[in-house]
């Protein structure tokens, strides 16, 4: 969404498809957030935020108060879908039952709770992480120094740092963008669970996300700002947390502006005036890039909704819901691009090929970053992946140079029809090299050109 207006104007629609109504909720969450007008938040505190929710166990009072607003919002939305349509209209949840929008609206309740003890997330961190790690638990810097050095930077994502990856290894706290105190539960990460005691079910809400990996890996190891990612002395001369900072800042710059984020110069030295660099043409919302905008005199604006760029629709489906989908005559060959997850690619099935578009990309999550998989259980991943899109009609195709290989890439190939063309929306997807000139879709925008597109939710 934020990189579609570098290429030739389209209709863009996202099938979002994902196992549990709480990934739903943070979808919808983000979306929110992403897309909140300029006049109500600045584009730092956006973008701070955004991180702190993404992967911190705690967060400050102020997103707390954040996250409680919003969940309002949220309940009406579930229960209300004229009124969701109103405020944010990218957003389709016409799809969901009616049961999911009642867990939904659970979900957002308890969000909403201010008690902190309603999800202690502290013990149940230390819980998580004396289950995972035994009896290495008093070793474990040593094992957090260990996964970090021989695994994680050895698979490509040596811009996390031993300081930052410790603490949130040890606490839950990945982002500590300002010297604030971070002491609220992030309600966000509960999930809910059944659990067997005493021979029966009982549902319980804890935490059983991410202890070993970090939320460093979605904008902290790459950039498109060559500079970020030096070094000195063959150390980062950037932290993870800066370049996910910078990163997200430049999408959520990109998405309000329609013009590419340009950082700010340098501070100047102590006693020489600060240079005045004029502002980007076109950049109408570029002047906020630092700190909250100037207050505005007219309330209205503090309700402002939230407008999606450009025709851009996110589709919920309902939970779970990839078994029957080959099944609706309205999805048949509609999808050009599908993408899976690692924990989900046992989705992919020989009906894959009913929803599927001729010569369509299919891009499945490899567990490159799971530092408990060995070499060899992640190359019999990647075979059984290869076997598994073979079956649903996908033939590999050539990671381009210079990517990492955290995804596996596949084209649909029939008998007749050969790869995209130069100037199809998807080539970008194969080819990020490709010029813009030959009127393709940025790579990272994953898109589901023209028609449309679905994607296979997990942990992140």
């Amino acid at each position: 969404m934020s990189q579609a207006h570098r290429w030739p104007q389209r209709r863009l629609n996202f099938y979002i498809v994902e196992n549990n109504p709480e990934v739903l909720g943070r979808q919808l969450l983000f979306l929110s957030l992403a897309l909140e007008s300029p006049e109500k938040m600045g584009l730092q505190e956006k973008s701070e935020m955004f991180l702190e929710l993404l992967g911190n166990s705690l967060i400050r009072s102020s997103t707390a108060a954040y996250l409680q607003e919003k969940s309002d919002l949220f309940i009406r939305y579930a229960t209300d879908l004229d009124f969701q349509q109103c405020r944010l209209g990218a957003v389709d949840m016409s799809a969901l039952k009616f049961k999911e929008r009642d867990q939904l609206e659970g979900i957002f309740r308890f969000w909403r709770n201010p008690d902190p003890q309603a999800f202690p997330i502290g013990r149940l961190w230390d819980l998580r992480v004396r289950q995972y790690l035994g009896t290495r638990y008093d070793a474990r810097r040593g094992v957090c120094d260990w996964d970090l050095t021989m695994k994680l930077h050895e698979r490509g994502a040596k811009a996390i740092s031993g300081r930052e990856y410790c603490r949130w290894r040890d606490t839950g706290v990945a982002f500590e963008l300002r010297e604030g105190v971070y002491d609220v539960p992030n309600k966000t990460l509960a999930s809910g669970r059944l659990l067997r005691h005493k021979g029966e079910s009982v549902p319980a809400r804890g935490y059983w996300g991410d202890i070993a990996t970090g939320p460093y890996v979605p904008f902290g190891i790459e950039s498109e700002e060559p500079s970020l990612l030096g070094t000195v002395n063959g150390i980062p001369a950037k932290s993870a947390q800066e370049i996910s900072l910078y990163n997200v800042t430049a999408l959520f710059h990109e998405l309000a502006t329609g013009t590419r984020y340009t950082p700010p110069p340098p501070a100047p030295a102590q006693g020489s005036p600060a240079p005045q660099p004029p502002a980007p043409k076109g950049a109408s919302g570029a002047a906020p890039a630092q700190g909250s905008p100037a207050p505005n005199p007219d309330p209205g604006l503090q309700d402002h909704e939230p407008s999606c760029p450009g025709p851009v629709r996110i589709h919920f489906l309902p939970l779970g819901c990839m078994a029957w989908l080959p099944r609706k005559s309205r999805y048949h060959q509609r999808f050009q691009l599908l993408y899976f997850s690692c924990s989900m690619v046992h989705a992919l099935s020989p009906e894959l090929q009913l929803v599927s578009a001729p010569c369509a990309t299919l891009i499945t999550e490899l567990p490159s970053f799971l530092p408990d998989l060995r070499k060899e259980q992640a190359a019999a991943f990647s075979d059984r992946v290869t076997a598994l899109a073979a079956g649903a009609g996908f033939v590999p195709d050539e990671t381009p140079a210079g990517q990492n290989r955290a995804w596996a890439r596949f084209q649909r190939r029939e008998e007749g029809l050969g790869a995209p063309s130069a100037s199809s929306p998807l080539r970008p997807l194969l080819a990020p090299s490709v010029p813009r000139k030959m009127g393709t879709c940025a790579p990272s925008c994953l898109p589901a050109a023209q028609r449309g597109g679905v994607g296979r939710g997990g942990r992140r």
